[in-house]
Formats: structure tokens, C-alpha cells, sequence
């Protein structure tokens, strides 16, 4: 059983706002780095945004500006603000954790969630 969830994908046009959402068991949330990683068709997967334990947070270039992580360490749940969305932000989005004291976009993960289709039209 996938311990991550994922939910809160669609379709939407280009300009517009999505919310993903990650819900997690709390011996995965809460003393684990927890990140948003995304995959296109033909492309690798690649790190959106990462937020640590501590709440700091690192976020791909292409993302800066216009996504926002969180986590909710009472409720455990990992979200993504994703506003001004581009074509070029269609892909799947995958939740993920880590354990391990290094946070970033590069980073292996240890938990993934099965992923949510975010669909942006011009």
C-alpha cells in the first residue's frame, strides 16, 4: 500500500491556480523531509519543491514565484499552491519523502505517492 496520497489534480488553463494536497502516515511526515517532484511524457522526473522539517524550503527555478509548499505537522499533510500556471507545468506530480538530514530537489527520496495529473492548456 502507498503510503502518500496525492489529490487536488485537474485541468485547468494556462493563468489559472491548482491546489495539490499529500497526505502522509505521521512516522513518514513528521520527521521527514517531504517534496513535490513532477514528471512529463518523455521527459525525467524532476524536483518542484522540497520543505524540510523545519519549514525551510527550496524550489526549482521554474517555480519560483509562482508555487508555494507547506506542510501541516498537526495534520500531516503536504500541499502545493500553484498559481500563473504554464503549459509547460503539465505533467504528473508525485509526493514524496525522505528520510535523511538533506532536503533538496535532488535528494533520494524514500516514499512516493502514485501521482496526480495536472493538466494546463494555452
Amino acid at each position: 500500500q502507498v503510503p502518500l496520497v496525492e489529490s487536488g489534480g485537474g485541468s485547468v488553463q494556462a493563468g489559472g491556480s491548482l491546489r495539490l494536497s499529500c497526505a502522509a502516515p505521521a512516522y513518514i511526515f513528521s520527521m521527514n523531509c517531504m517534496g513535490w517532484f513532477r514528471q512529463s511524457p518523455g521527459k525525467e522526473r524532476e524536483g518542484v519543491a522540497v520543505v524540510d522539517v523545519d519549514g525551510s524550503t527550496n524550489y526549482a527555478d521554474s517555480v519560483k514565484g509562482r508555487f508555494a509548499i507547506s506542510r501541516d505537522n498537526a495534520k500531516n499533510i503536504l500541499d502545493l499552491k500553484m498559481n500563473d500556471l504554464k503549459p509547460e507545468d503539465t505533467a504528473t506530480y508525485y509526493c514524496a519523502a525522505r528520510i535523511g538530514a538533506i532536503c533538496g530537489l535532488d535528494s533520494d527520496m524514500n516514499y512516493w505517492g502514485k501521482g496526480t495529473l495536472v493538466t494546463i492548456s494555452s
